[in-house]
Parts: structure tokens; C-alpha cells; sequence
């Protein structure tokens, strides 16, 4: 006949000789213990403990005891609650991993949001060429004014080109003169040198000629 005290003193004395450090008598008669059981440590130092109570022992030692039923079941079930344990920290730690991973991929989004600005096409550059060309037209016809009220008499075009033969810096000095600061390729920009001028049209007009050339 089994002598089943006798079975459970050796099992004990196994599970204490296993577990020396987690393993606490509470009661000798009627026998009460615990063990204190750990997931294996993460890269990081992190550790996950639960003490064996009764939701968890629900939980696993319910399945794990019908099927072990007449047999020396208390390491197997420690080793089931182990095993657990393990899975659980398995899991928070995948699942910091990838906060860690989406939090970078927005930061290094947000960088390249950051550093990008405006990208140039055909299409923006020729808006800002046109609206700029706009801007030199009525810079020059402000200035003409200006100068007309002033009592000078009205140049032809042979004249506005001689006086200014650089027309690209002229530009720029205009845009000065009205307080407005930019910064311009002039090799975006032809050189009015190389175009055949009318000098015995006393109505040459070089804004009106690079108006119609657009």
C-alpha cells in the first residue's frame, strides 16, 4: 500500500533541496508552503515575480494537477509556473522593444520633416521666376516714375541699357532700395548682353521685351 505521507515528506524534502532559497514552510501539519518563483532576468536587470496564490494556482495547477493526478506533482507544477512567468516577460519586453523601435522611426521622421523644407521642381521654380520678374517690372516702372516726377527726362532703351549694363545687379540694387533682402542665382537668369538690340528704336523697352520672351 502507498504510504502517501511518506511521499509527500520525500517531495518535499526535493523541492526544498531544489528551491533553498524560495521555498517556506508555513504549516507542518496541515502542510502549507510557498515558493517564490522568478522569470530568468532580461538584458536589462528586469525581473517579473509573482508569489503562487490561489488565481495563479487556478490558473495552472488545475490543468497541470488532472494530469498528474497519483503522482508527485509539485515540481512539475513549479516548473509550469516558471515557464509562465518566462512567457509573460517574454512579451513585455517584445512589446517594449517596439515602443522603443516606433518611438525612434517618428523621431527620425520628425528629423527629416525638420531638415527637408521645400523641395524646388520646374513647376514652383518657374512660379517664383515669374512673380519675381513681376517684382522687377514694377520696381523699374516705379523707379522711371519717380525719376520723370523728378524732372529727368525719359530713357531710351539704348540709354537704360548703357547706364545699367548690368542688369541682374540692378535687380538686386532695386530690391534693396525697397527694403526687400533675397538672395539670387543670377545664373538662372540670361545675360541681356547676348541679345540683339534695336539701338535706333527710340521706344525700346528691355522690360517689355523680356515680358514677351516668357
Amino acid at each position: 500500500m502507498t504510504d502517501y505521507a511518506e511521499e509527500q515528506r520525500n517531495e518535499l524534502e526535493a523541492i526544498e533541496s531544489i528551491y533553498p532559497d524560495s521555498f517556506t514552510v508555513l504549516s507542518e501539519d496541515p502542510t502549507s508552503f510557498t515558493i517564490t518563483v522568478t522569470s530568468d532576468a532580461g538584458e536589462n536587470g528586469e525581473i517579473g515575480e509573482m508569489w503562487l496564490c490561489m488565481w495563479l494556482c487556478m490558473f495552472v495547477f488545475t490543468v497541470q494537477a488532472e494530469e498528474n493526478l497519483g503522482m508527485v506533482m509539485i515540481f512539475t507544477l513549479v516548473t509550469a509556473v516558471q515557464e509562465k512567468l518566462n512567457t509573460i516577460v517574454d512579451v513585455m519586453k517584445n512589446r517594449q522593444e517596439e515602443e522603443k523601435r516606433r518611438k525612434e522611426r517618428e523621431a527620425q521622421e520628425a528629423e527629416k520633416v525638420a531638415f527637408q523644407g521645400t523641395v524646388v521642381t520646374i513647376e514652383n521654380f518657374l512660379a517664383w521666376k515669374a512673380k519675381f520678374e513681376l517684382e522687377m517690372a514694377e520696381l523699374r516702372r516705379k523707379r522711371q516714375k519717380e525719376e520723370e516726377q523728378a524732372g529727368k527726362p525719359k530713357l531710351t532703351g539704348k540709354q537704360l541699357f548703357e547706364r545699367d549694363h548690368n542688369l541682374d545687379t540692378s535687380d538686386i540694387q532695386f530690391l534693396e532700395d525697397a527694403g526687400n533682402n533675397v538672395e539670387v542665382d543670377e545664373s538662372l537668369f540670361q545675360d541681356i548682353e547676348d541679345l540683339d538690340l534695336d539701338e535706333d528704336d527710340p521706344d525700346f523697352d528691355p522690360i517689355e521685351m523680356g515680358s514677351d520672351e516668357d
